[in-house]
């Protein structure tokens, strides 16, 4: 999807190509939505549960402005650092009303594996483009913001008018700010018409992602669901290429090798941790149906007793 975006900038520039994308995927969601009788509700309180769509503008810019200064891979592996980062923060702390969860030993192994997953992943295109690095850690942190505030709106109206709100708050705050950038710089106006047809398709992808994230978020922990979606992403993103045949990135690959390991690693913790407590609380049953057992048979010889007396 980042690439789609970056491709469409490439060919218009950030500000049309955030319009178009808007515009498709408002268009997407709103049949869809039509398609299966969803209702729209838009008097749900608080009202900051529909500001997720002005967040995810300031993701497309922020990726769209990092694209072509660093590599792609920078870009996945800083925004990956900054959705890391914040989704421990709301996990600890339960930010916006999201459950808190205790970060286990498990966690702390697959964070590191992710640390190094993303330092293999960072090349030499990050040490003269500071502001391409900070766009990128911050696309990251606003997606965890965005995914959460959509996961709450979610709740409230369902997934998919969810995904369909989110781009349609956006969509005006794109044309905005283009308006004033166009006013203030006419020339970015003269762009041409471009027929790759893969480009436009950013916005269908944008709002099958926030509609997945809805119905996934209470599921996992933030933690979790940024690692989980990132390993789906990276080598759907290999799979694709190699069906292209375009050249895979061995850093990536690498990367996400790591990474992936990481998260095996957490799945076997774990899996082993719920079988302990599953075995533990299995033999407190058991003590307990014993200990039920004696007590009955205790009361059942002093009745016997009282009786022949």
């Amino acid at each position: 999807m980042i690439t789609m975006n970056g491709m469409l900038a490439q060919a218009y520039n950030i500000y049309l190509a955030a319009i178009i994308l808007h515009v498709v995927a408002v268009i997407f969601s709103f049949i869809l939505c039509r398609v299966r009788n969803e209702k729209f509700d838009f008097k749900q309180k608080p009202m900051w549960i529909y500001l997720g769509g002005i967040v995810g503008v300031f993701i497309t810019m922020a990726n769209n402005l990092s694209f072509g200064k660093i590599s792609m891979t920078s870009i996945i592996a800083l925004g990956l650092f900054g959705q890391i980062l914040f989704s421990i923060f709301i996990d600890i702390f339960g930010l916006f009303k999201m459950p808190k969860r205790k970060i286990h030993k498990s966690m702390v192994i697959t964070f590191l594996f992710a640390l190094l997953g993303i330092l293999l992943m960072l090349d030499n295109t990050v040490l003269n483009a500071r502001l391409a690095i900070l766009y990128s850690f911050g696309a990251g942190i606003l997606v965890v913001l965005n995914r959460t505030i959509n996961a709450r709106l979610a709740e409230k109206i369902g997934a998919l008018p969810s995904s369909f709100v989110n781009h349609l708050v956006g969509l005006p705050i794109t044309i905005i700010i283009a308006f004033f950038v166009f006013y203030n710089t006419p020339s970015l106006m003269s762009v041409q018409l471009s027929l790759e047809p893969f480009i436009y398709l950013g916005g269908i992808f944008g709002v099958t992602v926030v509609y997945l994230s809805n119905i996934t978020v209470y599921k996992l922990s933030a933690f979790k669901l940024t690692i989980f979606t990132f390993v789906a992403q990276l080598f759907t993103g290999i799979a694709l290429d190699m069906l292209m045949g375009l050249n895979i990135s061995d850093a990536s690959f690498n990367g996400g090798i790591l990474i992936s390991l990481g998260v095996l690693i957490n799945i076997i913790l774990e899996k082993r941790a719920n079988d302990k407590t599953a075995k533990q609380i299995e033999i407190r049953k058991q003590v307990l149906k014993m200990e039920e057992e004696h007590f009955n048979r205790i009361n059942a010889r002093y009745f016997q007793k009282e009786n022949e007396q």
